[in-house]
């Protein structure tokens, strides 16, 4: 399945699923009803700013959006690299890779990411969401990430451990593409960590 395809089936199942209109998710999303029927046309490639607005509001992580519907009883624990679903940002050119294969449970996701030099992309933290951990380990090249607006510099080697939901941005202030793995885990923060 094409990964657009995927997105606009997924969303509008997901909608449909939960009874909402596109009035509704609108609402909710903070996205306008034009630009969800666009998506779930396929008329237009969200930003990773509006899929993240969508998810949340659908109760979902990016991640699993991304995911696949697994249709066989016994799903492959495998997920080869031509076959790992592949997104790229329209407004800032980073790219999205879901390393997970469909049969890994949905509490752990790992996702690669190629951030272009000199892009930013900001996520709006998410009231109400499903408490989650994630944690960034940078690859290659440069990174900052700031979260509720505490700046955190990362280079290769870094790894940043944060909670999902929060204000969160995203900055290469570097000349090289930086380039990262992501594991999310839909479980509570620690009672240790901030």
């Amino acid at each position: 399945m094409d990964l657009d395809d995927l997105l606009a089936s997924r969303l509008r199942a997901l909608r449909q699923a939960q009874g909402l209109t596109l009035e509704q998710l609108a609402a909710r999303s903070g996205v306008s009803r034009s630009m969800v029927s666009l998506i779930e046309r396929q008329e237009t490639s969200p930003t990773a700013a509006v899929l993240h607005k969508l998810a949340q509001a659908l109760g979902q992580s990016l991640s699993e959006l991304f995911r696949e519907p697994e249709d066989r009883a016994d799903p492959s624990p495998l997920a080869r690299r031509a076959e790992q679903p592949l997104w790229q940002d329209p407004a800032s050119g980073y790219r999205r890779r879901q390393l997970s294969p469909p049969a890994a449970t949905a509490a752990l996701s790992l996702v690669e990411v190629e951030f272009p030099a000199g892009q930013t992309v900001a996520f709006d933290p998410t009231p109400g969401a499903a408490p989650g951990q994630q944690q960034l380990w940078l690859l290659a090249g440069r990174l900052q990430v700031t979260v509720d607006g505490q700046p955190w510099p990362l280079q290769a080697g870094d790894c940043l451990a944060m909670s999902t939901g929060r204000a969160t941005v995203f900055h290469n202030p570097g000349r090289q593409t930086a380039r990262y793995l992501l594991a999310l885990a839909d479980v509570p923060p620690s009672p240790r960590r901030p």
